[in-house]
């Protein structure tokens, strides 16, 4: 299954870059950008579909600016990334876990399952 939301309009399978929703105390088609989630009450349309849209008779079409770039990282976001990248790098290297023998164990072996063991310290 696909992830990307599809044109609403059923013959129609390229991917939806608008959603139309229904005012319909106003009487208004409002058509804006694509949605950040699919809701059940809006249908998502492709480019074309989106600019041949029309409302029944009576009702106003409201058409919110749409961005015609693909949405991106900003320039914040980047630099914090590169931020993030070093301080991961400078941050210390952890010693490695010591092993435990098991003559240095404060405790009794009660049950074992693979290489687990359950240890009590009665």
């Amino acid at each position: 299954m696909s992830l990307a939301r599809r044109c609403s309009r059923t013959p129609c399978g390229r991917p939806a870059v608008a959603t139309l929703t229904y005012v319909y105390a106003d009487q208004t088609a409002v058509l804006g950008p694509l949605a950040t989630y699919a809701e059940p009450h809006a249908y998502d349309l492709c480019e074309q579909h989106s600019e041949r849209l029309s409302a029944p008779r009576g009702w106003e079409v409201l058409r919110l600016p749409m961005e015609r770039q693909a949405p991106g990282p900003s320039e914040d976001d980047l630099l914090a990334l590169a931020d993030a990248v070093r301080e991961a790098g400078r941050a210390p290297l952890l010693a490695p876990a010591r092993r435990v023998e098991p003559a240095q164990e404060n405790g009794r072996e009660t049950t074992r399952k693979g290489h687990l063991r359950v240890l009590t310290s009665d």
